[in-house]
């Protein structure tokens, strides 16, 4: 084991990543031409990465597993983004953010890394203002703020309940202006599976065309990795089908360390499961938890009637309802963090008072905030004495206007109108705080192989807050990567062309050959969905919102067999020479089928509650997560060694100089 260099700047938190910028190394215009860099992911992370790299002067490829850079699956966040602008004059600052994101994570962030997030944020968004983005804005024309879990301001700005759609298309169409100028070569419906590395250092790709199946040879002076999370280890998140963990898994096993894979987000309001047949979640927006209330019935036998379909939700009276957060988390209420909300309606599910068929549901209740609106309203309109029936249309304009796409996207799923009856969520999995390890520079032990956005570990800890992750992928790919690579492309300036036709390419090109042939030859009895589920139910019942050593124990060991078993018996059909998404789908479960075993790993060693990795062993007498700063004050980066059991640890220890470490709490 070693202790991991972050190569965080010396100097006051503040004046880091200024002092940084003034004294590195850079590439001037003329040398730029000269350099090939590879951005794998055009979501809001690569995206932005690959425009603004194309935008200096470099020669990028860019590669999309989708046939279209639009359609990558940040098009799906939904509330909205935070920026330290203080537009609503309640007290924000680079400061708060920064304090609220590090104490939001649990304590387990890196200190430098976030500071630099919250100074890059108000630029983040006067850039996308620039390209277009319909941001919402107040009666004076003003962008408009919201507030989010975990905070006690309003710093998110959003657009409706579509703000990554519109983030992506900004971004889209940065990237295609430097598509028609030649600076961006783009390659749709092309999946990475495998990096080159030559002397050490990254210079490549191998990637398959997944219209003909034809394996192709890239190279490039820098390879960046912007391809999202490893939520779909579970099966069934909020992510889209097609998220895969397939080229951060492919680096870590090149010597690229995975940290805290084990930090994994449960998102409090989903939309709830239905049954065994479904293949994905909906994410319902933490936006709504602004105006929306969390509640179940006090009473056991009223849950139970509702559950049998025997009682509405309406006809359960007010001091019947247990608003659990408000009475647990008095002076945060609704708007706790994350993990902090879905614990607590687990808690409440578990004990008998969940409301839908299943038991594992709670409602989230817009009534009190229509009767509020709809009444601020028929003040203004100058109505005395409205009728309880135009105060509601009144208010339910106010929630339409605000959440209009939401509500309409749950009545559409769930068959009933969110408007007169509560919506019913429950947890799911949804965002991935752990990664691939990368040091301040956001390069990862791979010299040349840089990590952006959710595929690195770096700013979140054991906990992201709502809205900060298209937060920290635009700062990645607009503001940080572009200075840091330059950094280090200023001793490539004299290296030329990388030829694709060296050993080092031969060989990693024939071992993606050879599975990709093993797995259309071997003739096998179960489907490649089969062993996926087979591997999230052990995910979810074992290393899901609470966790202890026998289960996390028994995880492992099953989830060794569920591998073995795929590697006798999965069966893909289809050739290898054409469109074949079930060959795409075989490559992806082998590598959340050995992700899923280090995740446990990585669960079991880390002895300690904080954020969203809970371990039932270890918590306060209320029930509250109980961190352990003493042992386990560290980032804990794996290094692959040919199994995950033999998985190497290596620690990086976090510093807390600027804030002090304490127990969270939200009460």
């Amino acid at each position: 084991m070693t202790t991991l260099n972050s190569r965080v700047p010396e100097g006051p938190i503040k004046d880091k990543w200024t002092l940084y910028k003034d004294h590195i190394d850079l590439v001037n215009p003329a040398n730029k031409r000269n350099i090939d860099i590879i951005v794998v992911g055009t979501g809001l992370a690569g995206g932005s990465a690959a425009a603004t790299l194309a935008e200096l002067g470099y020669n990028v490829k860019a590669f999309a597993y989708q046939d279209s850079p639009r359609r990558a699956h940040s098009i799906a966040a939904q509330g909205g983004i935070n920026a330290a602008k203080n537009y609503m004059g309640d007290g924000d600052s680079n400061y708060r953010l920064f304090y609220d994101t590090v104490k939001g994570g649990d304590y387990r962030s890196r200190e430098a890394n976030v500071h630099r997030l919250a100074e890059v944020s108000g630029a983040i968004i006067d850039q996308c203002v620039a390209q277009g983005v319909p941001f919402a804005r107040d009666y004076g024309g003003l962008l408009d703020n919201r507030s989010f879990g975990g905070v006690l301001v309003s710093r998110t700005f959003y657009a409706k309940g579509q703000t990554g759609q519109q983030l992506l298309l900004g971004c889209y169409s940065a990237m295609n202006r430097q598509i028609a100028r030649g600076k961006i070569e783009m390659f749709n419906r092309h999946e990475m599976l495998d990096v080159v590395k030559i002397d050490g250092k990254a210079r490549g790709i191998i990637a398959r065309d997944l219209i003909t199946g034809e394996i192709e040879r890239h190279s490039a002076h820098a390879v960046v990795i912007a391809t999202g999370g490893y939520g779909n280890v579970y099966f069934l998140s909020t992510n889209a089908m097609g998220s895969n963990a397939t080229a951060a898994w492919k680096i870590h096993k090149k010597g690229a360390y995975f940290a805290n894979p084990c930090f994994t987000q449960i998102h409090p309001t989903c939309i709830p499961r239905s049954g065994d047949y479904q293949s994905k979640l909906t994410l319902m927006s933490e936006s709504l938890r602004n105006d929306g209330r969390i509640w179940v019935p006090k009473k056991i036998e009223d849950a139970k009637a509702i559950q049998q379909g025997k009682l509405k939700p309406t006809a359960i009276a007010e001091e019947d309802r247990d608003y659990f957060l408000e009475r647990r988390y008095p002076a945060y209420g609704n708007l706790v963090p994350r993990d902090v909300a879905s614990r607590a309606a687990k808690e409440r599910c578990d004990a008998g008072h969940g409301v839908n068929a299943t038991g594992e549901a709670v409602y989230l209740d817009f009534a009190a905030a229509i009767h509020r609106y709809g009444s601020t309203k028929a003040k203004i309109q100058g109505l005395h004495n409205p009728s309880k029936e135009e105060v509601i249309k009144l208010g339910e304009a106010v929630i339409e206007e605000k959440y209009g796409n939401l509500f309409q996207m749950y009545e559409k799923i769930i068959d009933e109108n969110p408007y007169k009856t509560p919506m019913m969520i429950y947890p799911a999995t949804h965002y991935t705080m752990g990664g691939v390890w990368v040091d301040y520079n956001l390069m990862t032990t791979v010299p040349g192989l840089y990590c952006i956005g959710e595929a690195n570990f770096s700013d979140h800890g054991a906990n992201r807050l709502g809205a900060s992750a298209l937060m920290q992928g635009l700062a990645d790919g607009y503001f940080v990567l572009p200075y840091t690579i330059g950094d280090y492309l200023a001793d490539d300036i004299r290296t030329g062309k990388i030829p694709t036709n060296s050993p080092e390419f031969d060989e990693v090109e024939k071992s993606v050959k050879d599975q990709l042939e093993f797995f259309v030859n071997n003739k096998g009895t179960h489907s490649v969905d089969y062993f996926h589920k087979k591997l999230g139910l052990v995910m979810w019942n074992k290393v899901g919102m609470a966790r202890n050593e026998k289960g996390l124990k028994e995880a492992i060991k099953e989830i060794q067999d569920i591998r073995e078993d795929f590697w006798k018996n999965v069966k893909v059909p289809g050739s290898l020479n054409e469109l074949n998404p079930e060959l795409e789908k075989a490559g992806r479960v082998a590598d959340f089928l050995e992700l899923g075993e280090l995740f446990a790993k990585d669960a079991l060693h880390r002895e300690e509650s904080c954020g969203g990795h809970f371990r039932e062993e270890h918590v306060t007498e209320d029930g509250e997560a109980k961190r352990d700063d003493v042992n386990f004050a560290y980032v804990a980066a794996w290094e692959y060694t040919g199994k995950p059991s033999e998985a190497i640890l290596h620690k990086e220890q976090l510093e807390f100089k600027d804030i002090e470490l304490k127990t969270r709490s939200y009460k």
